[in-house]
């Protein structure tokens, strides 16, 4: 499957000493950093993590029922 680019809104939050992030669109990435930069570094990762892990999980269900593929596109 080819992978495209994909835009995703990070939110970032300073408490005290640290940073934490998360990803409005997709529940569960969130992370959190001594400085921003570590944090949008690691929100970036975890993302990828998620993305990939749903995708594998995804495969690992072919064959067992039908599925359908398809691209989606919605603007909110």
């Amino acid at each position: 499957m080819k992978q495209t680019s994909k835009i995703f809104t990070a939110v970032y939050k300073k408490s005290g000493k640290w940073y934490s992030g998360w990803i409005e669109e997709v529940p569960g990435v969130n992370t959190q950093g001594k400085t921003l930069i570590e944090t949008k570094k690691n929100l970036k990762e975890a993302l990828s993590l998620i993305l990939e892990t749903n995708r594998l999980i995804s495969e690992r269900s072919k064959g067992k029922s039908l599925l359908i593929r398809e691209q989606l596109s919605v603007f909110a």
